[in-house]
C-alpha cells in the first residue's frame, strides 16, 4: 500500500549537533525547534549557513523547512541543519546533486573536539615545566 507522504527527511550532523530536517512543498517557511529561523539563529552567519543549500539550488520559496536540532552550539547546529537540508533536497531532486556537491554542502564535516589525554592539562597542552 503506497502512502502519499509530502515530507522528505534529511539527517545532518556536525560536532555534537544532530539535526532532523523535514521538507515539504510550500512557500519558504523555516521553523527550527518550533521557532522561526531568525529567532533560533540570531547571528547572520548561522542563518546564512543554515539556508545555504536552498540558496544554492534556488529553492528558497519552493519548500517549507521544519527542523529539530539538539546538542552542540550555534555553529554546529546551523551546519547540521545545512547538511540535513542538502540531503533532503538531493532525495527530492537528484539533479541538484552536482550543485550541492560543487558548493561542498553534501560533505559531512568530521572535525570534532579532541579528547583530553592523561598526564596532560588538555588534549595537547602539558603542564608547565619547572627546571628549578
Amino acid at each position: 500500500m503506497a502512502v502519499n507522504n509530502p515530507w522528505t527527511w534529511g539527517l545532518g550532523r556536525r560536532k555534537k549537533s544532530i539535526a532532523r530536517v523535514r521538507l515539504k512543498p510550500g512557500s519558504g517557511g523555516f521553523i527550527v525547534n518550533g521557532r522561526s529561523m531568525e529567532e533560533f539563529f540570531p547571528t547572520m552567519q548561522a542563518a546564512i549557513a543554515a539556508r545555504s543549500p536552498l540558496v544554492a539550488t534556488e529553492s528558497e520559496t519552493t519548500y517549507d523547512v521544519f527542523c529539530n536540532v539538539k546538542g552542540g552550539g550555534l555553529t554546529g547546529q546551523s551546519e547540521a541543519v545545512s547538511l540535513g537540508i542538502s540531503r533532503a533536497l538531493k532525495t527530492i531532486n537528484p539533479a541538484t546533486f552536482d550543485i550541492l556537491r560543487e558548493n561542498g554542502l553534501l560533505t559531512r564535516d568530521a572535525r570534532a573536539k579532541e579528547r583530553k589525554k592523561y598526564g596532560r592539562r588538555g588534549a595537547r597542552r602539558g603542564f608547565q615545566f619547572s627546571k628549578r
